[in-house]
């Protein structure tokens, strides 16, 4: 049985995902807050054909607190 190719756009929509996961990380570092649990949710690279989900995870009353500042 031949192996399934992914699509060719799967490859491109992760890179994409990576690419903006450090721009964002970096954006919020300039702010001067930090997301711990920041990273691409593995539900979403598991699948046949990708569809990367970025996470922005759990963070303190805190952080929330200053991330709604800063967007305001």
């Amino acid at each position: 049985m031949a192996a399934r190719q992914h699509p060719p756009h799967s490859a491109v929509c992760v890179q994409e995902a990576e690419e903006t996961l450090v721009e964002l990380r970096t954006a919020l570092e300039k702010a001067g807050i930090t997301l711990p649990s920041l990273g691409l949710d593995p539900g979403g690279l598991a699948r046949e054909a990708p569809c990367p989900l970025i996470d922005l995870g759990r963070c303190s009353v805190e952080t929330a607190a200053r991330l709604a500042a800063v967007l305001r």
